[in-house]
């Protein structure tokens, strides 16, 4: 009683220990963790030792931004996956070993049928301490062709995983082109727009103590001031629109926050290239190249394979099998010898499931042909606007580039009659501001057409870097492949102007 007390105690003890419980992370843990990700983020990069031109933006996002890092692990491990999918494939090859051992010999007699007596005394064929080894290979039939199937399913994920890098690097380059241009617009003028703002605050100041003194008519002063509150506003609306930008630019080349680097500050006088496809052109080159479509047809490739996955596991299994067998036991007549031989089964119950799983594969198959098609007028939707939004801001450009020429025009008549003394002081200051202004929205329509322009090739899935590079080789080699298949893909739009 005691003992079967005792025992029940020391496994229920047993069990206890055995058990697991949730131990969350220590704050010394959580500490060094953050201390580490703060070194390994940005650690092996390039330094910035130069101005950094739009290519050498791009170079360095694709280099070293993180989301793309992550996309090339992704395209590596299932480049590996796919390598170990393929011994699948191949045979078995087993090697056993064994020891066996009693304090006794293992003996046995026999026993008369008719008589009921014992026929043989005792006696044994086995020795007390055994030793055994086999080797052995076994192919089976079925085993080969489900592995084939899985096998290229992870070749057609393969296929997916780069499609999805190639659009992860495609939207960071048009991101990189996007925050350049808006970064370089800061560069430009967020000096211009500070000394702007002082100015207006004061004038704004003097405007309403004049007024506070009726030394100017109320109408009048309030009229001013209204304006001088409407260009404030504008100026600050500016300000936050420009002054994220070189903090954005610095993310997407994974530059530590706070990291101070210039920029090439190139002219912005240049007209960006017309657009030489039609819209038809456009979207049957966006339906053929896009990542997301590519993705859908590879997934219906795998759908397809998993059919005849179905197909395969319904049929009967057929395993051939060799081998070569030691026993250490030396009552055997034979120590060692071959074994072949072959054995066929078949799970029936697996053509019951047949019919659901057809149905299971049909219903996915529709549903990512739905995808599809969805997919398919999205992409033609975003082609047609982003051929549009180009068109328009275009125009906006120029109109823009218009307006900040006349407006020079505007100050420099300005500036004549105020030294003249037939123009008051007022009257300047409003007049540059309204310079500066124009200036701001002339830079800032830029970097939206610049912006536009590369989302046409987006749009398209035209791969904004040429098809050799990886991401893999240094800022130098990248830059310079960036700049010759931009400029060359500029030179070819100006020529079908």
């Amino acid at each position: 009683m005691y003992k079967k007390l005792a025992l029940s105690c020391s496994a229920l003890a047993l069990l206890a220990g055995c058990a697991v419980n949730p131990k969350p992370l220590t704050p010394s843990q959580i500490d060094t963790t953050a201390r580490e990700n703060i070194v390994a983020v940005d650690a092996d990069q390039e330094p910035v030792t130069a101005p950094i031109n739009l290519y050498e933006a791009m170079a360095r996002a694709l280099k070293y931004n993180l989301d793309y890092k992550v996309e090339l692990m992704e395209e590596a491990l299932k480049n590996r996956e796919l390598n170990l999918s393929r011994y699948d494939m191949l045979p078995q090859l087993v090697a056993n070993a064994g020891y066996a051992g009693r304090n006794n010999f293992s003996g046995a007699s026999s026993l008369s049928l008719i008589t009921r007596r014992q026929s043989l005394e005792p006696s044994t064929s086995s020795e007390r301490d055994i030793f055994t080894g086999d080797l052995s290979l076994s192919w089976d039939v079925l085993d080969f062709g489900l592995s084939y199937v899985r096998s290229q399913q992870k070749a057609d994920e393969f296929l997916i995983s780069q499609e999805r890098r190639r659009k992860v690097a495609n939207r960071i380059i048009e991101d990189v082109r996007t925050s350049y241009w808006r970064a370089v617009s800061a560069e430009r003028l967020l000096t211009k727009l500070k000394e702007l703002e002082g100015n207006v605050s004061t004038t704004l100041d003097n405007s309403e103590r004049l007024a506070e003194r009726r030394l100017s008519a109320p109408l009048t002063a309030l009229t001013y001031q209204r304006e001088l509150v409407q260009i404030q506003a504008e100026i600050r609306k500016l300000q936050r629109e420009l002054v994220v930008a070189k903090a954005q630019l610095a993310a997407l080349m994974n530059l530590r926050p706070g990291t101070r680097f210039a920029l090439v500050l190139p002219d912005r006088t240049e007209n960006l290239p017309a657009v030489k496809y039609s819209g038809e052109d456009m979207m049957m080159t966006a339906l053929k190249n896009r990542a997301e479509l590519r993705e859908v047809s590879y997934r219906q490739r795998i759908n397809s394979k998993e059919l005849d996955a179905a197909l395969l596991s319904a049929l009967p299994s057929f395993r051939g099998i060799l081998g070569v067998n030691v026993d250490s036991n030396d009552f055997l007549f034979n120590n060692n010898w071959f074994q072949y031989g072959a054995r066929a089964s078949w799970n029936v119950l697996n053509l019951f499931k047949l019919g659901p799983k057809k149905k299971a594969v049909r219903a996915q198959d529709d549903l990512l042909r739905q995808r599809e098609l969805a997919l398919t007028m999205a992409v033609m939707t975003q082609v047609h606007v982003s051929r549009a939004r180009f068109g328009h801001l275009q125009e906006e450009l120029q109109t823009a580039e218009h307006q900040n020429r006349v407006q020079d025009k505007i100050l420099y008549q300005i500036r004549s009659g105020h030294k003249a003394g037939a123009i008051s002081q007022q009257t300047l200051l409003r007049e540059e501001m309204n310079t500066l202004v124009a200036e701001v929205k002339y830079d800032i329509a830029y970097a939206e057409a610049q912006n536009a322009y590369a989302n046409l090739f987006a749009s398209m899935g035209i791969d904004d870097f040429a098809p050799d590079l990886t991401g893999r080789e240094d800022v130098g080699t990248l830059t310079a492949s960036l700049a010759t298949l931009w400029q060359e893909r500029e030179a070819a739009m100006k020529l079908d102007k």
